[in-house]
């Protein structure tokens, strides 16, 4: 492993070898990343924000004079490289000046929390973009236990952390078998809502301030093991006579207007 070298204004540029280019590279697959624990970040504001939301990096790779924030400049594993190893380990078309890989975090699945709060279940949901921007959708509403079926894309994805940006640290982020949770909690008493074209008008539905929310895949939308457990079934009407090219909204705008709607209602239960 290199050696940060300080007292050259702020660095000496550090050559990677072989081995720790491919590590960081083999970090863009998902079965790389799950036996190391570790995912990768690139962009100087992504990283700072993780840095400040407790995440611990195991090495920043910076280039030199492109850095300007002391959360990088001052960390202990921090290196500076060329713009030609950075092209080499980065996922982006163009790279940025620092990218980072991170240790993953923990969660443990509290069946007991959840069922105090309103939570957002993801039933195979497969583009990294809308998983990042509903990464991003829970932060902003208040939802701090996001549940994912073993099929939706991985939140450690390198396109799903750029989207995200930063809210990832944020959410604590729960792959399980969906429709097994999902019985347990309504045995409990825990209400589920889903969305679906024949549903109940969604402003026009009484909507409690806990509960499970369950939005579908983008093209199959809800399957059937999980609908089958839905007992509330809600739709976002279309304020038009002609929805043609329309016939459904995109999940992740269909997840932002269904949170606003329930913590709406919330506020005014």
């Amino acid at each position: 492993m290199n050696k940060r070298i300080c007292n050259f204004d702020q660095y000496l540029t550090q050559m990677l070898t072989k081995n720790e280019i491919k590590r960081i590279v083999s970090l863009k697959q998902k079965k790389f990343r799950q036996e190391e624990n570790l995912f990768m970040a690139e962009g100087e504001k992504l990283i700072v924000e993780l840095i400040a939301a407790g995440l611990n990096p195991q090495n920043i790779y910076m280039l030199e004079g492109y850095v300007n924030h002391t959360s990088i400049l001052n960390n202990p594993t921090t290196l500076v490289i060329s713009e030609m190893e950075m092209g080499r380990i980065s996922n982006l078309t163009t790279p940025a000046s620092t990218l980072a890989v991170f240790h993953m975090p923990k969660y443990h699945l509290n069946s007991a929390e959840i069922k105090e709060q309103l939570v957002i279940a993801l039933d195979d949901i497969q583009d990294p973009g809308n998983l990042g921007t509903i990464i991003r959708l829970c932060v902003w509403f208040g939802v701090t236990n996001l549940v994912c079926s073993t099929e939706t894309v991985d939140c450690y994805n390198p396109k799903v952390v750029q989207a995200s940006m930063g809210a990832l640290a944020k959410v604590k982020i729960h792959y399980t078998n969906l429709s097994n949770l999902l019985e347990v909690m309504q045995s409990n008493g825990i209400p589920i809502f889903g969305t679906f074209l024949e549903g109940e008008n969604l402003y026009q539905s009484h909507l409690p301030k806990n509960g499970i929310i369950v939005m579908g895949n983008e093209g199959n939308g809800i399957s059937k093991n999980v609908e089958n457990i839905i007992s509330n079934k809600i739709t976002i009407p279309a304020f038009t006579n002609d929805p043609a090219g329309a016939e459904s909204l995109n999940v992740a705008t269909a997840t932002a207007i269904i949170l606003s709607e329930f913590r709406r209602n919330g506020f005014t239960d």
